[in-house]
């Protein structure tokens, strides 16, 4: 009962936040001067009376309470309207460019999640060898490194450089610069928890059984860590939005940052909100789900 309380209670708040989201984005991307009509017109071809019209026709001329009230209905059957650039349907766009987001976030995550794991397991069992200043490493490239600064090192170094492998559609290398600062947001508090660990009275108790260091590790320390592992993963995967928005612009991507930028340059209120919304979603769905199964894991948690 107190779990399922704690579920509800998780879900509520859930979506109280990606309704608040929803809303202050409609009202932010509209804070930006012009409109998509102010930038066709600044191409040529449209009189003040061909302005008004167009206004008209796509509904700008309302005022922003009616359109948010106009979108949300559309939005709650799926309708996220037309692309006031494209033309097209913005639920069909968002749904060709998320395949090259999701690969990359995924690829990402399970390289960084592997090497952060593996770094800091390594230092645990030989803390004299140099994993341990590896954590180190890893740690302070994550924290001092933008992933955009670092997308353009590695452009600078394999494709200007070295001359490995072409800059545009480089799924590889942007997936070995968001996966590096991953495992570098992972391997520090993870190796901090497992040294803690290390110290309590079950891991005295295996090892005084004669279990082998490496066993005692994977099959007891490691374990035992799997909540710090679940809780660096929610933050880890929501800030994924933003380096992945970031990378696929840099190396020219097709997924949801290209499609975001494009609708930002050209002010396209519904392709911004549909991704904005999507990209919400996903943020505080993630952090919902990896906080239930951390509560499913650790009984203490469920009273939060």
């Amino acid at each position: 009962m107190q779990l399922l309380t704690a579920i509800l209670l998780s879900a509520l708040r859930t979506a109280g936040l990606v309704v608040s989201i929803t809303v202050l984005v409609f009202f932010l991307v509209r804070v930006i001067p012009g409109d998509v009509v102010d930038l066709l017109s600044a191409e040529g071809g449209l009189d003040a009376a061909m302005q008004e019209e167009m206004r008209q026709e796509l509904g700008l001329q309302q005022s922003r309470p009616a359109q948010l009230g106009n979108w949300a209905a559309n939005a709650v059957h799926g309708d996220f309207g037309d692309s006031l650039r494209f033309h097209k349907p913005v639920g069909g766009m968002v749904c060709q460019a998320l395949p090259t987001t999701i690969i990359l976030s995924s690829l990402s995550f399970a390289y960084g999640l592997f090497l952060g794991c593996a770094v800091a397991v390594l230092a645990v069992l030989w803390p004299k060898s140099f994993f341990p200043k590896a954590v180190e490493t890893l740690n302070a490239w994550s924290v001092a490194m933008p992933t955009f600064c670092a997308g353009l090192l590695g452009i600078l170094v394999v494709v200007l450089w070295l001359e490995w492998m072409p800059m545009l559609g480089n799924m590889f290398l942007a997936v070995v610069v968001l996966g590096t600062d991953v495992a570098g947001q992972i391997a520090k508090p993870l190796y901090e928890d497992l040294k803690e660990t290390a110290t309590s009275k079950f891991i005295m108790t295996a090892k005084a059984k004669g279990l082998g260091k490496t066993r005692v590790i994977l099959f007891h320390l490691l374990p035992n860590s799997l909540s710090v592992i679940l809780a660096l993963s929610g933050i880890i995967l929501g800030g994924l939005v933003g380096g992945t928005i970031t990378l696929e612009v840099l190396f020219g991507l097709p997924g949801i940052g290209k499609l975001a930028l494009d609708g930002v340059l050209g002010r396209d209120y519904p392709l911004v909100q549909a991704v904005i919304l999507l990209l919400a979603v996903a943020v505080v769905c993630i952090n919902w789900f990896t906080d239930i199964i951390a509560k499913l894991i650790d009984p203490r948690l469920r009273s939060h």
